[in-house]
């Protein structure tokens, strides 16, 4: 089993702000790629599940099978057990893990997925040579992370370049690549893996109910997060620029014409089948 390699630090902590958005994440709004592809039967791992909602979610989706649900962070892994015990869903688990070194046999599950993952991680490759090792001969190994240098938005707006500058200089600071959308399928083949299905899609907020919610939520985790925390203890921001990049944020979100796009770059790998013995 190899040694837990973690040396990422994880950057948007877990407040309110940042628990708003992961519990608003659904298998529909955010593993549709991977839908298609589920048996009622089906034994999955959910890498990095958060509060649990999409976890839940698949648990739904394969009633005969189980999902276990594992995270980094004790406390969010309550919070995503709670999940599963008010949906009354008797077939998952969860644990504490690393991504770099889980704690399952080789061959366990049918299915193994990380969303949102790979781009706060230590070593990316390393996470899905382990995704690939505990999958069975013939599973899937599904992942899909967001692209910051991809995102878009209009108007135009000076403060939303700043903060995007500041966030993709933050993230990296702390070991992870904000950019990873666009890099999963060139981990996935220096991780050993030649049947890829590589995809791409868009969470988009573009009404007025959707422009407040991100605008809101992101104006919160500029000033109060883990991530302002890192990024004026790193010597990104002061506290004055983190201010006026929040306020940016309710600006663009005030504005009746804001429209912002968030793309996803997305993976299916199957892991290859053990090779039928010569007789």
């Amino acid at each position: 089993m190899p040694k837990p390699q973690e040396t990422a630090v994880y950057t948007h902590g877990h407040h309110e702000s940042v628990l708003r958005s992961h519990t608003w994440r659904t298998a529909a709004n955010s593993a549709a790629y991977l839908l298609g592809s589920l048996k009622p039967h089906m034994k999955i791992l959910d890498i990095g599940c958060g509060p649990g909602t999409i976890t839940a979610d698949l648990a739904e989706l394969v009633p005969d099978g189980h999902v276990t649900g594992v995270d980094r962070a004790p406390e969010i892994v309550e919070r995503a057990r709670a999940t599963a015990a008010a949906r009354g869903l008797g077939n998952t688990d969860f644990a504490v893990a690393d991504a770099h070194a889980l704690d399952y046999p080789d061959d366990t599950f049918c299915v193994v997925h990380a969303h949102q993952v790979l781009q706060h991680v230590g070593d990316p490759v390393q996470a899905l040579r382990e995704m690939r090792r505990v999958a069975k001969p013939g599973g899937i190994i599904a992942v899909r992370d967001s692209d910051y240098g991809a995102m878009t938005w209009y108007p135009s707006s000076p403060g939303l370049d700043g903060w995007l500058d500041l966030y993709r200089r933050v993230a990296r600071a702390n070991g992870g690549e904000p950019d990873a959308g666009r890099r999963l399928r060139s981990w996935a083949l220096e991780a050993g893996f030649t049947d890829i299905t590589a995809t791409s899609a868009t969470w988009t907020f573009a009404t007025p109910e959707e422009r407040e919610w991100w605008s809101g939520l992101w104006a919160d985790r500029t000033v109060a997060s883990a991530y302002a925390r890192l990024a004026n203890e790193g010597g990104h921001a002061t506290a004055e620029g983190l201010r006026t990049v929040s306020a940016a944020w309710r600006e663009w979100g005030a504005r009746p014409d804001g429209w912002f796009s968030v793309l996803h770059g997305e993976i299916l790998c199957r892991k290859e089948s053990r090779p039928v013995p010569e007789r």
